[in-house]
């Protein structure tokens, strides 16, 4: 028999705060959600699935597709993976880390302008909306210069990096964090001491952080309720251990306290690019493995040894020994993993990916229950979301 004190409704695929094709079957007491279900699916593609039938350089393609929002931080998890499964982690040049490091937090920053600009749209703030993605449009002129594509990069290459960075480019990526740390201060004069967006989002979608530890939120939805846990200094790779930063965390682990962290780590990782930018020597931008890294252009027009290599890459691949390997990154929604087991051949036996949204959405029911139905909007906006890696 139906139960009367309740009604049960749908919440998307199409409804714009959900920022994707999520569906929530809500059941509600008047305006208190009783309970929460997210239904997800609508946007798979089957990745995982599809790159077992490619090359391993023809993988990275459909990790730009993932999260889009930051398809670089995608790059480089799965290079990472493919780079410890042939044993090369540490034959990549020092300009490659440095450079990789620079666009994987101008990704993360990125990420986060959407993020807080879409999340303040969704509360009320149209102001910080526009501001936002006023400075994302700086960082996506500096994507198509160093990739020709404004958001799928496939930039990131096995072995280093696809090209090196144009004349002129270290400059104005420099003036741009310089200036960043500003419009940070901006965005929270406009918001956190405002009253209406205190209302909306302090002790609105609390988890502690035995729930968050249970569930398996990593990233800025982890660090929020005072875990202090980032892969960066606690797992370092592509050289992280060498920069000066701050893991930032709070205690409250609510909207509000999710906002700030986001805040903080775009501080942060304006730090990290000028450190990575005053480190920065010239340099090869490719690992010498020929058997594995695509030669340059000159040496394919004008070597037969180059046209060679490149014909046998490109047609064949490259074959890793048997084996399997994990390599997780801090990705700006948390942390993104790629599972990679090679059984031999030139193509990846099985790629399982743990993306971060997916795991994160499951926290979701707990947060919005006992909450008002207005509040819902607020929790799935300070989850940060994308249905792109969640469906994969």
């Amino acid at each position: 028999m139906a139960n009367l004190e309740t009604m049960t409704i749908n919440m998307g695929p199409q409804h714009p705060s959900t920022h994707g094709v999520l569906q929530l079957v809500l059941e509600l007491d008047g305006e208190i959600v009783k309970k929460a279900v997210p239904h997800i699916g609508f946007l798979h593609r089957g990745v995982e699935k599809l790159s077992e039938h490619r090359t391993y350089h023809q993988t990275i393609p459909l990790t730009d597709r993932l999260d889009y929002l930051a398809p670089m931080s995608n790059n480089l998890g799965y290079v990472l993976a493919v780079e410890k499964l042939l044993g090369i982690t540490d034959a990549i040049p020092e300009r490659a880390q440095r450079i990789r490091v620079i666009m994987t937090e101008l990704t993360r920053l990125k990420s986060h302008l959407v993020w807080l600009a879409t999340h303040a749209l969704d509360i009320g703030a149209m102001t910080v909306f526009l501001y936002c993605f006023r400075e994302r449009e700086e960082i996506i002129d500096i994507y198509e210069k160093v990739s020709g594509a404004r958001m799928t990069s496939n930039y990131f290459r096995v072995g280093g990096l696809s090209a090196d960075f144009p004349a002129g480019l270290e400059k104005e990526i420099r003036s741009f964090i310089d200036a960043m740390p500003g419009h940070v201060d901006t965005y929270e004069g406009l918001l956190t001491g405002n009253k209406i967006w205190q209302k909306r989002t302090i002790g609105v979608g609390r988890i502690s952080a035995e729930a968050a530890i249970d569930i398996g939120l990593t990233g800025p939805a982890l660090r929020a309720s005072g875990v202090d846990w980032d892969l960066r200094r606690d797992n370092p790779y592509s050289g992280y251990e060498k920069y000066d930063f701050r893991v930032v965390t709070a205690e409250e682990g609510d909207v509000f306290a999710r906002y700030k962290a986001r805040l903080d780590e775009m501080r942060e990782s304006c730090k990290i690019i000028r450190q990575a930018l005053d480190a920065l020597q010239p340099g090869p931008i490719l690992a010498d493995a020929p058997k594995i890294c695509l030669p340059a252009k000159k040496n394919v027009v004008n070597t037969i040894e180059g046209l060679i290599h490149h014909f046998k890459i490109v047609t064949e691949g490259f074959k890793p020994e048997v084996g399997e390997v994990y390599q997780g990154i801090e990705a700006p929604k948390g942390e993104l993993g790629y599972y990679l087991v090679s059984d031999g051949s030139a193509h990846p036996y099985r790629m399982k990916i743990r993306p971060p949204s997916f795991v994160n959405l499951q926290a979701l029911p707990q947060m919005v229950e006992g909450s008002l139905l207005a509040d819902v909007i607020a929790v799935i906006g300070t989850l940060d979301i994308v249905l792109g890696e969640i469906d994969r």
